[in-house]
């Protein structure tokens, strides 16, 4: 099939998922694959790759109707594979790669998580110093990573290690896919505010992936890491209002505020505002899912996380004061290591979703790179001034 694809072809194709595959009645891993093998995961990749070639603005309409039936959400099973790495292993990918990994990331089979901050390199992403040794058809890795999602249940992760040190930084990157299974690799929980360790931090100590794991040409892992970038910028902007109806949490609380004697117009005109901003974002991320970018978003993922962020920051502090005193307790503080899906631990108490909230503007792109990246980018302002440009890895004072 190709872009001669309908809206009312793509109709039927969904609805004989759901015939042959009832979701109340179907393993949600075995609805996943069976929806890739139907070409409806990315309608606009090629047959065989979880699409039909189709055009990009069809997708929403799929994702809309499977919502409907109460279909899974493969983001919930697998969110750094599917918001980040499916579309860059789409990219950027050989055939054989993603033959081997698309499917089981989708299906949620196989997690996904990211290897690229560090501990000396989280906004300068390009500075990193995780190394990749070539030793014949093998590459040696040693190093560190840091923020990463889902590590302590992730098969594979995508990692940006450094190949060539006597280069400038951006140009001496290579991404590779790494079983994080094997020998060498050691993943430690990190505990966040909130008490939980979602995140973790991943060590390398002579670790060895084959030739065939490389992703993309030696040298060129920095366009690899910009493509799956922007792809977390979207996914992130697009998520961080946690599935709901935009502003309703905010309007809902307000009107409990207000029941109970504790409303003032101050506090109306907040809500209503919040209430305005969700629905703006809501609409942008629609924009942004049915712009055709076929894995490769534009400028509206940069402004959807940026404004996604800052407000999930807002609405979580108005939520937290309308609690008044009690909003400094949370249930509990154990260490957990959350699990998937998303959600399935039930929703997040307010005083511990407000701790998470301050993530959303670091994680991702903090917001000053973000305005920054728009600036010089979107609009064309000016950029910064970058001394190291020019200058090898190696001779980058650190």
């Amino acid at each position: 099939m190709s872009r001669t694809v309908t809206a009312a072809g793509l109709t039927t194709l969904v609805d004989d998922l759901l015939r042959s595959h009832p979701p109340a009645a179907t393993d949600p891993h075995e609805f996943l694959g069976a929806r890739f093998d139907a070409g409806l995961a990315w309608v606009w990749a090629g047959p065989g790759d979880g699409g039909l070639g189709a055009d990009p603005a069809l997708q929403p309409l799929i994702e809309q109707r499977l919502a409907a039936a109460g279909a899974p959400a493969p983001f919930r099973y697998n969110p750094i594979g599917i918001g980040m790495t499916g579309p860059t292993l789409l990219t950027h990918g050989t055939p054989e790669q993603r033959g081997a990994y698309l499917r089981p990331l989708f299906a949620g089979t196989e997690v996904w998580s990211q290897l690229f901050s560090e501990p000396g390199a989280g906004s300068d992403v390009a500075g990193l110093a995780t190394r990749a040794r070539r030793d014949g058809d093998e590459w040696i890795i040693d190093g560190q990573k840091v923020w990463t999602s889902y590590a302590h249940i992730a098969r594979r992760g995508l990692l940006i290690a450094r190949t060539d040190p006597d280069v400038p930084k951006h140009a001496g990157l290579t991404a590779f896919v790494v079983d994080l299974t094997v020998p060498g690799v050691e993943v430690r929980p990190l505990r966040q505010l909130t008490g939980e360790a979602e995140f973790n931090e991943v060590f390398f100590t002579a670790a060895r992936i084959p030739d065939t794991q490389r992703l993309g040409p030696v040298g060129a892992g920095w366009r690899v890491a910009t493509t799956t970038l922007m792809n977390e910028r979207v996914s992130l902007g697009g998520g961080l209002s946690g599935g709901v109806d935009p502003g309703a949490a905010v309007l809902a609380a307000y009107q409990e505020a207000a029941d109970r004697g504790d409303g003032n117009p101050v506090r109306r005109d907040q809500a209503i505002r919040l209430w305005i901003e969700a629905n703006v974002n809501a609409l942008t991320a629609a924009r942004a899912a049915a712009g055709g970018n076929r894995g490769r978003p534009g400028p509206e993922g940069s402004v959807l996380k940026l404004a996604g962020a800052e407000h999930s920051r807002r609405a979580a502090a108005y939520l937290v004061d309308l609690m008044g005193p009690a909003g400094t307790l949370i249930p509990d503080y154990r260490m957990t290591r959350p699990g998937l899906p998303l959600g399935g631990e039930g929703p997040r108490d307010t005083a511990a979703a407000f701790l998470r909230s301050r993530a959303n503007t670091i994680e991702g792109g903090t917001s000053e790179i973000l305005r920054n990246i728009l600036g010089e980018r979107v609009l064309g302002l000016p950029g910064d001034i970058r001394v190291d440009k020019d200058v090898s890895w190696r001779d980058i004072p650190r």
